[in-house]
């Protein structure tokens, strides 16, 4: 019995890494490519997590959430990128951590006045309400399977998409030498807008995946964010292959320290990003 519960608990860890995943990959992308601290990325999480909510209620299915919830968030990066994110690519990062510190007060704000701030709750899909049966005592959700597989997904599909498109050159290009890929005729202003939209889209679609198995509350982006960051330093700024092992290796030491090491489980995430960090000072494919 005991093999299966831990069999459970690292199914857990994989799938709040894979979250992780979505979150910290556009985080490191904006990060790599642009130069962008965006302390506001953890907003986004919770904006999506907030569309989930609303739209949810509006139709009566997650699905159709989602289906409207992504448009909405490609245009709310594109919106912040062109009227904030813009001003700040050839600032200091101290005049990007003010700015995007103010857009999380903004943003802060503006989830109070429309949604308040008592928690809520988003229904799981009557499809996806069951549950596997691992014993006769255990069982796992299946919507947490379905959550792990749209993630492997989306994963699959952005390693595609840097690796085997022209797209995906330009932009591992950008994240090598920006003035480069800008002096061969490359639009890097439109490059960069799709690269800062797309992060937002990642957040937000991981804040609307969550919202069936979180309490969707003011606030929670930050503590999202913070990992995210840790997820980002594990793996190597602007790597994504970094991203998706650290935020794997993020996924399983939190779980695995909350049920065995509960005394000290709120350190394991940091002590790990220690020992990475003493291992390889810039992360494991982070760039020397």
């Amino acid at each position: 019995m005991d093999w299966l519960f831990l069999l459970i608990q690292t199914l857990n860890g994989i799938q709040y890494g894979l979250l992780l995943f979505l979150i910290a990959s556009g985080l490191t992308l904006v990060f790599g490519i642009m130069g962008i601290i965006n302390l506001a990325h953890g907003s986004f999480y919770m904006i999506g997590a907030y569309l989930a909510f609303s739209l949810t209620q509006w139709t009566g299915s997650l699905p159709a959430a989602l289906v409207l919830g992504i448009p909405v968030t490609l245009v709310l990066g594109l919106a912040v990128e062109k009227f904030f994110i813009v001003h700040l690519y050839r600032r200091d990062h101290l005049q990007q951590v003010l700015l995007t510190f103010g857009l999380i007060l903004i943003f802060n704000e503006l989830q109070l006045i429309i949604w308040g701030g008592d928690p809520n709750s988003v229904p799981v899909p009557a499809a996806l309400a069951g549950s596997v049966p691992v014993s006769d005592t255990l069982s796992y959700p299946v919507y947490r399977i379905f959550l792990s597989a749209v993630c492997l997904v989306l994963a699959g599909l952005m390693a595609f998409v840097i690796q085997k498109t022209r797209l995906g050159m330009r932009i591992r290009a950008g994240a090598s030498n920006r003035e480069m890929v800008e002096s061969l005729g490359v639009n890097i202003r439109l490059l960069y807008a799709l690269v800062f939209s797309v992060g937002v889209t990642l957040a937000g679609v991981a804040g609307m995946l969550a919202a069936p198995v979180e309490t969707v509350y003011p606030g929670m982006g930050e503590q999202i964010l913070i990992i995210s960051f840790v997820v980002v330093v594990i793996g190597g700024i602007g790597s994504v292959k970094g991203a998706f092992l650290g935020a794997l290796a993020i996924g399983l030491a939190d779980v695995y320290g909350q049920v065995y090491l509960p005394e000290i489980a709120s350190v394991a995430v940091y002590a790990l990003m220690a020992a990475v960090l003493l291992w390889r000072p810039s992360g494991l494919f982070g760039r020397g």
